[in-house]
């Protein structure tokens, strides 16, 4: 029996992946999806999901205004990267020194086998993606507005001032295990490089969002009234209804301490939710905050079904390296 080298394994998945995607899209487009229904008649969200891809956030340049890509243009980026990924899970050099301080590489604090960032290009609704931001034309995030700078810069020079290892306060909450990372949880919930998976429970009135990164819990309740304008809570407070096959979900009043990308207090998010396939949810949402954009954006990103389990995710409030930074920042300090 002949064996194939993997790199020839992994472009023959990538082709293999891609034609196959082909086929089910254009079977779907064929007959409409109708999801199953929950105990009180709506759409069954019901699962684990994941939404990791190898499509960013946000356009690559070079891609100018095109948001859909052709099947080769597809084949070709997941190729690129089954070839890298070849290449970083290569055994790592035992001789190899130490890292030099300030310029620490992620290769030297993560294995690329802790990765789990996707393989695939973002699929929705039976086009390729080049990038999860479909709005402004370009892919990108807008421009902020002048006071958004303003207070960026302000938000610098306090850090600055402060210090960015005087306490455990002034470290960033992911570090601390009070939020995800890179708003994994959301909203918007956005893909990262690990830890992508959700678990969806619904029962009358609500939706249960479990986030596998850090164990974010979004609650989210339907036909409600939204709480007090003090209650500012973790990931917001997220009031849904449904229209049809999609649950709208509109969230706003972040706790003050969260802040998407140096987001305002005025931060507003909808978030459409639609199954569209037995393995397949559609999530789309769009922001609006004109105290920190130019203009709304959007995005659209595919959740696809798994059978993988939710797994513990050991991050504790006080993370344990916590002390450890902490107490380095003080000997540095100390010329130690």
């Amino acid at each position: 029996m002949t064996t194939l080298p993997r790199s020839t394994f992994t472009k023959i998945l990538a082709l293999t992946g891609i034609a196959i995607a082909a086929i089910n899209s254009a079977a779907a487009q064929e007959t409409r999806y109708e999801a199953p229904r929950t105990v009180d008649g709506v759409p069954d969200l019901q699962g684990i999901w994941t939404s990791n891809t190898i499509t960013p956030f946000e356009r690559d340049v070079r891609f100018g205004e095109q948001l859909i890509l052709s099947q080769d243009e597809a084949i070709e980026l997941e190729r690129n990267v089954a070839e890298y990924a070849e290449q970083a899970d290569a055994p790592s050099d035992p001789n190899r020194g130490a890292p030099v301080k300030g310029q620490i590489e992620l290769a030297d604090s993560y294995n690329n086998f802790w990765f789990d960032d996707g393989t695939r290009v973002a699929e929705y609704n039976g086009e390729y993606r080049s990038s999860l931001i479909t709005q402004p034309a370009n892919g990108r995030l807008p421009e902020y507005t002048q006071n958004a700078v303003a207070k960026i810069e302000a938000a610098k020079q306090k850090a600055q001032e402060i210090g960015a290892f005087a306490g455990p306060e002034a470290r960033p909450l992911a570090e601390r295990c009070l939020l995800s990372f890179s708003s994994s949880g959301g909203p918007p919930m956005l893909p990262i490089l690990y830890n992508n998976h959700y678990q969806i429970v619904q029962s009358p009135g609500y939706l249960m969002i479990l986030v596998e990164m850090v164990h974010d819990v979004r609650i989210i309740r339907i036909d409600a009234e939204p709480l007090p304008e003090e209650h500012r809570r973790w990931l917001g407070d997220s009031v849904a209804h449904w229209e049809g096959e999609t649950l709208v979900v509109e969230t706003s009043r972040l706790n003050p301490s969260q802040s998407f990308r140096n987001a305002s207090q005025n931060f507003r998010i909808t978030e459409k939710f639609t199954r569209v396939g037995e393995d397949r949810i559609n999530y789309e949402f769009t922001v609006n905050d004109p105290s920190t954009w130019v203009s709304d954006w959007s995005a659209q990103i595919p959740m696809n079904r798994t059978d993988d389990k939710m797994y513990e995710y050991a991050c504790h409030e006080g993370n344990y390296s916590l002390p450890g930074v902490l107490a380095g920042a003080r000997r540095d300090e100390a010329g130690l």
